[in-house]
């Protein structure tokens, strides 16, 4: 089993399935709280548009809410942001009390192994995170690699 991870910020619709496709992913894991994007520019990641266009692409489509980081962390990071100047869509790189916070409230309790077990039912060998941020190092789903790259598994970001 292969991770890749991506997200959306800065793509076009067709920049981001062909990333998908160029990679043959046959999992895509979404791992937002929210499964929504506001505004018309990114609708093709709102949850049912996503899921019916990955359909058409045979890649299966599974919601991992327990890995979305909760409103309380995500203020953590807006915090962080407000007070370096920096708009979300820009970040490069999570804050430091984000990436804490996450660790030890989402990633300390989560079954990494249960995951890799659940994610292999659905024939997941090519498996792909996603959330919106255009930077890995800007968004969770950066920890939630490293995490797995700890327990063997190689990680590519899309």
């Amino acid at each position: 089993m292969k991770f890749f991870t991506t997200g959306v910020y800065n793509s076009t619709e067709r920049q981001f399935f062909d990333r998908i496709l160029d990679a043959r992913i046959d999992l895509f894991c979404d791992v937002r709280q929210r499964r929504g994007v506001r505004g018309a520019k990114y609708a093709f990641v709102n949850s049912e548009r996503l899921q019916a266009a990955l359909a058409e692409l045979g890649v299966n489509y599974c919601h991992v809410k327990e890995l979305a980081p909760t409103s309380e962390i995500r203020f953590l990071q807006k915090e962080a942001d407000l007070e370096g100047g920096v708009a979300k869509r820009e970040r490069q790189a999570l804050g430091e009390v984000f990436k804490a916070e996450y660790e030890s409230r989402i990633l300390a309790d989560f079954d990494l192994e249960s995951f890799v077990d659940q994610l292999d039912n659905w024939d997941g060998r090519r498996v792909l995170l996603f959330c919106v941020e255009e930077h890995p190092a800007a968004c969770h789903r950066s920890l939630i690699a490293v995490a797995l790259q700890e327990k063997g598994y190689e990680i590519e970001h899309i």
